[in-house]
């Protein structure tokens, strides 16, 4: 699946894998996750692609894409587009997919394999013209959840796919302890 002697850029689009891991009830160390693909290749790059709101004072994205730009990733920031639809509905979008397709298609000449961390079937085009160039790319999703948050068609294209429930004892951050502070209630006796 993976050569140490082979380049490997890894691209997550971070609402996808948020709500994977968030599925698979587990949050993501970011760290581990970078450590990991060191690990199995030569790491070119790793981009991180995610949407802030320029409506919200305060995003809780801004301090983890500020950690992960110190902490080695290259991370695209796109701001939410807000429209009304035809019904005069307001809507958010918070798509990422078209920048995560140029930024694998940009790394293609310089890497052998591209590591997805997305589920949207809209990147099938970019990912057929990335493996027309010889690079072999594999999808980090799930199909675990209900509904399951890759397409069918993205998780056939990929000439890998990895569950990210496979990933877990490798990238999930260590459960918290409860607090000694927190005084537990104690469980109420049956009456009898």
């Amino acid at each position: 699946m993976f050569y140490k002697d082979e380049t490997i850029a890894v691209l997550i689009d971070g609402t996808s894998l948020y709500a994977a891991s968030r599925g698979l009830g587990f949050d993501i160390d970011y760290k581990m996750l970078r450590q990991e693909f060191v690990r199995r290749g030569k790491l070119r790059r790793i981009c991180f692609y995610t949407t802030i709101s320029e409506s919200d004072e305060y995003s809780s994205m801004r301090p983890l894409a500020d950690w992960l730009s110190y902490n080695g990733y290259q991370v695209e920031c796109k701001m939410v587009k807000e429209y009304t639809d035809s019904l005069g509905h307001r809507k958010i979008k918070r798509q990422v997919v078209v920048d995560l397709a140029v930024g694998a298609m940009e790394l293609a000449s310089s890497v052998d394999h591209l590591v997805i961390f997305a589920g949207d079937g809209d990147l099938c085009p970019a990912i057929k013209s990335v493996q027309r160039s010889g690079v072999r790319v594999s999808v980090v999703s799930t199909i675990r959840t209900q509904p399951a948050i890759v397409s069918d068609e993205l998780r056939r294209q990929a000439d890998n796919f990895i569950d990210l429930d496979e990933l877990k004892s490798v990238i999930a951050r260590p459960a918290r302890e409860p607090s000694a502070n927190v005084v537990q209630k104690p469980a109420m006796e049956p009456a009898e």
